[in-house]
């Protein structure tokens, strides 16, 4: 199935976005988070995006490559090869994380290893390589499986999309900010490109929860975090673990349709369980 078919459909439960793989047991961003991502069942994988210093696209999310490999280098300075020969931590690293076989991959071996298995996120670190990454997409033929995402909230990003190349025919979330003053005005911002998505912060969930409907009839399915640093209004991962009906449920019941977490074997089963 495709990707946006998934998202569309109706009848499917809330998805689950892995936040950089299933890395509770494997280095965050690695190949073998990504494996366990798709042997949890869940919907999609969100990965990090950069580029090295000889124009290979890789894996990584910080500045720095000191959290996960303990190597304080800015790894947009390096080679591939020199990225690739550096050990990653455990989980989501830091000094008590164990070193392990785990390197650094590449949006090719990624896009490889997720082939007809599971739909990917590709969160771009620094967006003017948007173009860039679209074409090694195209070039792998992985259009229907993927997308890209950008702020699509204000005329001057949407200018900015505007002059994006190569990036049709790629799924495309836009990143959008509800305030109970402009959430109709932010909502029509998204409506104008008619995103299969949107990656929806707030500063209420009833902000949203409003503009629901209206996005929902233009086909956009809202995508929400419950990622502890980036969620909105205290709706956090940790809050879903001691009551996942106060957290996980309101966003359900507000018409959010994708979840991303780092908990991504807890919301299952809270999903699960609330379809019994």
């Amino acid at each position: 199935m495709k990707y946006i078919d998934h998202i569309a459909d109706p009848s499917r439960p809330c998805a689950i976005a892995a936040h950089r793989g299933a890395w509770h047991q494997a280095p965050e961003n690695s190949l073998a988070a990504i494996e366990n991502a798709i042997a949890g069942g869940y919907d999609i994988v969100e990965v990090d995006i950069r580029q090295s210093a000889d124009g290979v696209l890789f894996i990584l999310h910080d500045d720095t490559l000191e959290r996960m490999a303990g190597v304080d280098r800015i790894p947009e300075e390096m080679t591939i090869a020199e990225i690739a020969s550096l050990r990653l931590r455990m989980a989501d690293g830091g000094p008590d994380q164990p070193f392990t076989t785990e390197t650094v991959p590449t949006l090719e071996q990624v896009l490889e290893t997720v082939r007809g298995r599971i739909f990917v996120d590709l969160d771009i670190k620094h967006l003017e390589l948007m173009s860039t990454v679209a074409a090694k997409v195209k070039e792998m033929g992985m259009e229907d499986q993927v997308d890209l995402k950008a702020r699509a909230d204000t005329p001057e990003a949407l200018a900015w999309l505007a002059r994006q190349s190569g990036i049709d025919g790629i799924p495309f979330m836009g990143q959008a900010f509800f305030r109970a003053d402009s959430a109709d005005q932010t909502a029509e911002t998204v409506l104008s490109i008619k995103p299969f998505m949107c990656e929806a912060k707030f500063d209420r969930l009833e902000t949203l929860a409003d503009q629901h409907q209206r996005l929902r009839e233009a086909g956009i399915s809202l995508w929400v975090n419950s990622l502890d640093p980036v969620s909105c209004c205290g709706l956090t991962d940790s809050a879903a673990l001691a009551d996942p009906d106060a957290i996980w449920g309101r966003m359900m019941a507000s018409g959010i349709s994708v979840i991303q977490t780092d908990q991504p074997a807890a919301l299952k089963a809270y999903i699960e369980a609330r379809q019994r």
